[in-house]
């Protein structure tokens, strides 16, 4: 028989500032990650670092892209153990999920490949642009879903 998980011996709920810090490392690191792919956005869309290719901004911040992304992901999950039932039948957290699988997809398939292939001004203005709408949905997804009461 399956024990229903007791949410009493999970250190995200008994230690008093742990969720708050969990908390800090996860909007921390989404904003370094977002940060770094806005940055070659910007660049797609010809409003980047002047004298720096799209190529050029994704080698110089990739490094930091994946670090920020493992990091908020990994907060990510120690967030969710703190109530499992109430992210997983959260339609808006759901909808943030399934959007930050297909941002990372896109980024690391089609963004990736556009940023370093130099193409068209239409196909990387369409990309960059893709891929910030991607980005903002997840913050406002999160948004959504912490400020309301009820998680739905």
């Amino acid at each position: 028989m399956i024990q229903p998980y007791d949410l009493s011996t999970n250190p995200m709920n008994t230690v008093e500032w742990l969720f708050a810090a969990m908390e800090c490392v996860h909007i921390g690191s989404f904003a370094l990650s977002i940060g770094t792919i806005a940055m070659v956005d910007m660049s797609l869309l010809g409003a980047g670092v002047k004298g720096r290719s799209p190529a050029q901004i994704l080698r110089a911040t990739e490094l930091w892209t994946v670090a920020g992304l493992a990091t908020v992901i990994t907060a990510g999950l120690a967030i969710f153990s703190s109530d499992p039932l109430r992210y997983y039948y959260s339609p808006t957290f759901r909808f943030k999920i399934w959007v930050l699988l297909a941002a990372i997809v896109f980024n690391y398939t089609f963004h990736r490949r556009v940023a370093l292939s130099g193409s068209s001004p239409f196909i990387a203005k369409a990309t960059g642009a893709i891929s910030m709408i991607l980005w903002v949905t997840i913050v406002f997804s999160g948004l959504f879903f912490a400020f309301n009461p009820g998680g739905y």
